[in-house]
């Protein structure tokens, strides 16, 4: 019986996934692309994957980059209870 060399491990489950060289999350745009071929399909498809190859450039993940920008637009206010149940002044 011979023993099977595995080339993969769990941990190897947390990286990003890639096709060639880009995330394989912008191959979705290019999935839309190669079902509807029309201009704006391409420049949807093109810019997309602009955008994610500038967010990895600067060394985020998607995830981290979204995290930023829900920051960015939620303020620096955090509130600990809702604004519904907060006290009002009388």
């Amino acid at each position: 019986m011979a023993i099977e060399r595995i080339s993969s491990h769990w941990r190897d489950t947390g990286r990003v996934p890639r096709f060639f060289i880009m995330d394989a999350r912008s191959t979705f745009p290019l999935l839309l692309f190669l079902t509807h071929i029309r201009l704006w399909t391409f420049i949807l498809a093109l810019v997309t994957t602009l955008i994610f190859a500038a967010i990895e450039h600067f060394g985020f993940t998607t995830q981290v980059f979204a995290r930023i920008i829900r920051g960015f637009f939620a303020g620096k206010r955090k509130l600990s209870k809702p604004w519904w149940r907060e006290e009002r002044p009388r």
